[in-house]
């Protein structure tokens, strides 16, 4: 479903909506009053699908699929399976031979990039970080060196936490953007670095977030040796060995290996 404007629909929504069998929706209520709005009528039967209740309504939506039905499936704005309910259905249903399509429209995750200001050719999508400050500073290190841009999710009560572990993790300085309401009638673009907008935000935020962060340099992953040895630390993880995850991460770096080594040892020590 749209992501702010109910005239961002597409037409292919408005002619489902008014023709499915049966219409899953994350929230029923949001999905009538977006029907009020478009002037469309539901005549399918409607059922509740949201994270509480998609793995035991999968299967019930998956026998109406197997007896010749039409699902809709809507989430509340934008797609779904990305950081919505669905991905459980799509993956059953392919399973079973079900064709799947979709009804493409507005995402929070494409807008959010063109209106950053920031680069937009190659970028990695993470949903919604950790909620717990050492999970979500875990998750940062692991992306501390990503030089694609990256685009989060964050509910607007953890977006200053956030941003102050990601201008811990990525640095002070790191650009960045705050797209908060997008399409929405409040609609707001805040840029500048991580330590700016943390401050910001330490006054509350309210609204649906997409946060946007630049990639890393090579100046940014080589400064700081903590940032050397995570790195080396994830690429272990995926089962690279030590000694080759030194030398790839020097390579890319523009380190000497012994410098990269030296962080390990470091990080080991601490």
């Amino acid at each position: 479903m749209p992501i702010g404007q109910p005239g961002d629909a597409p037409a292919r929504l408005l002619d489902a909506l008014a023709g499915a069998s049966v219409v899953a929706a994350e929230d029923t209520r949001r999905l009538q009053r977006l029907a009020r709005d478009l002037g469309v009528s539901v005549t399918g039967r409607v059922l509740s699908y949201f994270e509480g209740n998609e793995s035991a309504r999968t299967q019930e939506l998956l026998d109406v699929l197997r007896g010749g039905q039409d699902v809709l499936l809507v989430t509340d704005a934008g797609m779904p399976s990305v950081s919505d309910p669905g991905y459980r259905l799509v993956v059953a249903a392919a399973a079973a031979g079900v064709r799947v399509t979709a009804l493409a429209g507005p995402s929070a995750v494409t807008t959010a990039l063109a209106v950053s200001g920031l680069p937009c050719d190659r970028f990695c999508f993470e949903g919604f970080p950790p909620r717990r400050t050492a999970g979500r500073r875990t998750a940062f290190q692991q992306l501390m060196a990503e030089p694609r841009t990256l685009v989060f999710f964050e509910a607007p009560h953890r977006l200053a936490e956030s941003l102050a572990d990601m201008a811990a993790v990525f640095g002070a300085d790191r650009p960045a953007a705050v797209c908060r309401e997008l399409t929405k009638t409040h609609e707001e673009v805040r840029r500048g670095p991580l330590a700016e907008l943390a401050a910001w935000a330490a006054d509350g935020v309210r609204g649906e977030v997409t946060v946007v962060v630049g990639g890393a340099t090579r100046a940014a992953v080589d400064s700081a040796p903590e940032q050397l040895a995570a790195e080396v630390g994830r690429r272990e993880k995926t089962g690279e060995p030590r000694k080759q995850a030194i030398a790839d991460v020097a390579r890319d770096a523009g380190v000497a290996k012994r410098v990269v080594y030296d962080a390990v040892l470091a990080a080991r020590r601490d």
